[in-house]
């Protein structure tokens, strides 16, 4: 039986592992520092996304906050190289989204500082997943106050738009920003584009 949440009330906590009284059973689990932060006070009442993974001699539970982090968890345990405990230490060092950051700009600097990632592991994380980080999760695009924000929609159509018309995804990510900055009609992606354009 694979185990994929549990909730119950938090025995104990630390920051690499908690143990969860889940009817009286007793489940320890390996986390992340973000879902640590995310933790009640001992006592509380706790639900965990559970990534249960079963080897010859052992068997271990990792749980996290979010759908969010178990999602990367598990997509971090598709490349060689990196086990469970090492994917733990990338969630414990950046959050998902500066993650997915790293990997669309290529940022090999900041991904080879979290502790446990070496500069050539840091280019196979990026290489390997860069195809798979949507790209306007990977980047957070701000509107000026007062002004409605992008649909998410016409963001994404118009990166595409811009990638097929050649330019790099970090290029195009900076030119759409400008284009939000200066208040471009963003209810529609060809109104969008057009100002992304005329703005070069």
């Amino acid at each position: 039986v694979m185990i994929a949440m549990l909730r119950g009330l938090l025995a104990d906590k630390q920051p690499s592992r908690l143990v969860l009284d889940v009817g009286g059973v007793g489940y320890e689990v390996l986390i992340p520092l973000s879902t640590y932060d995310r933790l009640p006070a001992p006592g509380g009442e706790c639900r965990l996304l559970v990534s249960h993974i079963v080897r010859e001699d052992d068997e271990l539970l990792f749980g996290f906050a979010t759908a969010e982090e178990k999602q990367l968890f598990n997509l971090l345990m598709t490349i060689s190289g990196i086990g469970p405990k090492l994917a733990l230490c990338v969630l414990s060092g950046l959050t998902v989204a500066e993650f997915k950051r790293c990997v669309a700009e290529g940022d090999i600097k900041r991904l080879s500082s979290v502790h446990g990632i070496g500069r050539k592991t840091a280019e196979r994380i990026v290489v390997e997943l860069r195809d798979k980080i949507d790209p306007v999760e990977a980047f957070a695009f701000r509107t000026p106050a007062g002004a409605p924000s992008a649909p998410e929609t016409v963001i994404r159509d118009t990166l595409l738009a811009l990638g097929q018309l050649g330019y790099a995804q970090e290029s195009a990510r900076k030119m759409l920003q400008a284009a939000i900055d200066g208040g471009a009609d963003a209810s529609t992606s060809e109104t969008l584009l057009k100002r992304v354009l005329s703005g070069r």
